[in-house]
């Protein structure tokens, strides 16, 4: 089930929020998934705790049409969780995989994950053979939960916990897990746990709010959750950092990892993130606008005389970039594509004539705008190259005489393994051609690629603290160092034997759909 905010083939990653207030949070958890939403339509959860009860309500959808009313009376309690989510591993289409997972033994636990992990399969075995504990789904956020419930077994003496048990139970999943993974938990009768992985891949924020009966404290995947609901930031999650908060609001946090090191997703900067959120010191919004004026630089040194009559964004994340860009080339800057924001879902998509269709519905070109100009559109990547393809056939079709198009990310070679779940190296159009094949291929008279070392210094010149970033779509180096070609392999046959599934389970419904019509 693609649905209409998800752009350019599988992009997007999970969304987490946990609370520890004074009074009932379920409100301020819906809020949080809402204002995170952009990270995950596939589905949402939230789970409260109230002493040792845990109250959850999950489903398949967005956030508004998952909970109503009678869902969130029930969710009472001053501590939870919340998750949106969009699947980067296991099954998209199973209703059993939207998150909170949860496991009563040796202690209620429910857990929130944005990432993947890179040995998941390897800890399943582990998992089964070794801690006898059984995984009901393809979710690695599951087995993630397990390994977690085994170390809090390991570490605790009997049946009680403290922080310190806590911590020790977290630096054992350090030890255990490869990959990426910024966790939200919670165990009943005990308080919140948030932890981040050694390299710190994923965001995740801390913030706190004082009220008359005490502080409050929040933690979630982007600061826009903590402006809005009047929440100041304290810091981000350190790599490898555990943070627990108990029931009565006491804060604690430790260093779990032996080995760490900052290196956040370069792609959270790009198209991720909302523009409005600061990760790890670091302005979304900022970065954009310097990719845009490092893109003219790069203009202005490799195609000096390209002609060039208005600038124009696909909305919405290009369009920093795309203002910054026309103010450094002295252009004129116009929006000419027109989103629509309230498209219907698409129930079923199975191939590229129905993702190009779905492109014309979801935009359409102003043709006043177009009509006999050279038009440089700038988009924030290309991955598979079908909407690009389409985007620039819209521009001619409205009229333009030349249609440039200018990139600003550098070109997407590799599959990304922390959390994006990106199409495979045969599906990437940039993993085995040149810029000219590609060019040709989207259909454009001259296409521009951000450079990858000008991408790094816009971001890192934002925060200078910062030595590294994840970029394995782009260079192929994976930061965890053990994604083998092996792996990748592996990967993308699981994916097409998951994609001929879920085609299959497409089939059936359609069938099913026509037997119901008629």
């Amino acid at each position: 089930m693609r649905r209409d905010s998800e752009r350019k083939g599988e992009r997007l990653v999970c969304g987490i929020v946990g609370m520890v207030a004074r009074g009932p949070v379920n409100q301020e958890l819906y809020d949080g998934m809402l204002l995170l939403q952009h990270r995950g339509q596939d589905a949402a959860g939230l789970v409260t705790g109230e002493g040792s009860t845990f109250h959850m309500h999950k489903g398949p959808g967005l956030v508004r049409d998952v909970f109503r009313t009678r869902n969130m009376r029930a969710l009472a309690g001053n501590v939870g969780i919340a998750h949106v989510r969009y699947p980067t591993a296991g099954s998209a289409w199973s209703s059993a995989e939207a998150q909170p997972f949860y496991v009563n033994s040796p202690f209620g636990i429910v857990l929130g994950h944005n990432g993947n992990l890179t040995n998941a399969e390897a800890l399943k075995r582990e998992l089964f053979r070794e801690d006898l504990r059984h995984v009901n789904t393809d979710s690695d956020s599951e087995v993630l939960l397990n390994v977690l419930a085994h170390e809090l077994a390991r570490n605790a003496a009997g049946f009680h916990l403290d922080a310190n048990t806590i911590f020790k139970a977290v630096a054992g999943v350090h030890r255990r897990v490869r990959g990426a993974y910024a966790v939200v938990a919670m165990i009943a009768g005990y308080g919140l746990l948030a932890f981040r992985d050694p390299f710190g891949i994923r965001p995740l924020v801390i913030g706190s709010r004082e009220t008359d009966a005490g502080t409050e404290f929040i933690t979630a995947s982007e600061t826009v959750v903590l402006d809005a609901l009047g929440f100041t930031p304290m810091r981000d999650v350190a790599p490898g950092e555990a943070v627990f908060i108990d029931e009565q609001g006491v804060f604690r946090s430790r260093q779990c990892a032996e080995r760490t090191e900052l290196a956040p997703c370069i792609f959270e900067f790009v198209y991720l993130a909302r523009p409005d959120s600061v990760i790890d010191g670091i302005s979304v919004y900022e970065t954009r606008l310097r990719m845009g004026e490092s893109l003219a630089r790069r203009i202005e040194r490799e195609v000096p005389n390209l002609e060039v009559d208005v600038v124009m964004p696909i909305p919405d994340s290009s369009r920093p970039a795309a203002m910054q860009l026309a103010n450094r080339l002295n252009l004129p800057y116009r929006e000419g594509f027109i989103k629509n924001r309230y498209i219907g879902r698409t129930f079923i998509m199975p191939g590229q004539a129905v993702r190009r269709k779905s492109v014309r519905q979801k935009l359409n070109a102003l043709g006043t705008e177009f009509k006999g100009k050279n038009v440089l559109i700038v988009d924030d990547s290309i991955v598979r190259g079908t909407t690009s393809q389409e985007i620039v056939q819209m521009a001619r079709d409205a009229g333009a005489r030349r249609v440039h198009f200018a990139s600003a990310a550098p070109p997407v070679r590799y599959p990304n393994v922390y959390g994006i779940d990106m199409p495979t190296r045969s599906e990437l159009i940039a993993s085995s051609r040149s810029f000219g094949e590609i060019a040709r291929e989207i259909g454009c008279d001259r296409l521009i690629y951000q450079d990858l070392d000008d991408l790094v210094e816009d971001v890192r010149s934002c925060n200078p603290l910062i030595r590294r970033f994840e970029t394995s779509c782009f260079d192929g180096q994976y930061i965890t160092g053990d994604v083998t070609a092996e792996y990748l392999d592996c990967l993308e046959a699981n994916r097409e034997d998951g994609d001929r599934k879920r085609q299959r389970e497409s089939s059936t419904q359609l069938d099913l759909n026509l037997e119901t019509a008629e």
